[in-house]
């Protein structure tokens, strides 16, 4: 299944909700959720099952939907991060996100480098990503507890990361991630994110009885 290489605004719509995929523009007037609503997109999208909402099975797949599309992960990876949370002692929804937070490219967004995941996987494929002082360019990498992140120091400079790292400081970060360095752009990883860290408009108790059919 080849990964959405359209507008993503249209996935917001689609689900009915931010998903902020498109950085700072999500938290701007020119939002198309903010001019147009959230009824879904196309030129049918506000009478389009207007007043039928969604139940059972198809309240379950447009949750399982919105996560993907807010971790920008395919299916397959999706599914095998479930099965991996189902395995895991605890709660399997509540692992399930928590895999996905641990996502390098998530992490990377979360840590102020980038204004949206899409733009965070960018940074990781190209190279402009350390971990413990080494390159990593695999974008579902798994942060753990103790490391460090930061931007290689040739990237210091780009002024996209520079604007996302100013943005973040003022917007604040994730408790589970720790600012180092400014000038250097360091973050650690203090702990494991938790399910408080983690979107609360997510019912993730939906994907599991989904995947339990």
């Amino acid at each position: 299944m080849a990964r959405y290489r359209g507008p993503v605004c249209r996935l917001c719509r689609r689900e009915g909700a931010k998903l902020f995929l498109k950085g700072d523009r999500c938290y701007k007037p020119s939002c198309p959720i903010e001019k147009r609503g959230t009824q879904p997109p196309g030129q049918h999208g506000n009478s389009v099952r207007r007043g039928k909402a969604l139940v059972g099975y198809g309240l379950q797949l447009r949750e399982k939907q919105k996560v993907k599309r807010i971790y920008f992960v395919l299916e397959g990876q999706f599914r095998n991060y479930f099965e991996r949370a189902r395995r895991f002692s605890g709660v399997t929804g509540q692992t399930l996100l928590i895999f996905l937070e641990r996502r390098l490219d998530n992490a990377v967004y979360r840590a102020g480098f980038a204004t949206s995941r899409r733009q965070a996987r960018q940074l990781v494929n190209h190279g402009h990503i350390e971990v413990n002082g080494r390159k990593v360019d695999i974008p579902s990498f798994e942060v753990k507890a103790g490391d460090q992140i930061s931007i290689k120091e040739a990237s210091r400079s780009n002024p996209h990361i520079e604007g996302a790292w100013q943005t973040a400081a003022g917007r604040g970060r994730p408790s589970w991630i720790n600012p180092l360095d400014e000038a250097e752009m360091s973050v650690r990883v203090s702990t494991l994110p938790a399910r408080e860290d983690i979107d609360r408009s997510i019912n993730e108790q939906l994907i599991v009885e989904l995947y339990s059919k």
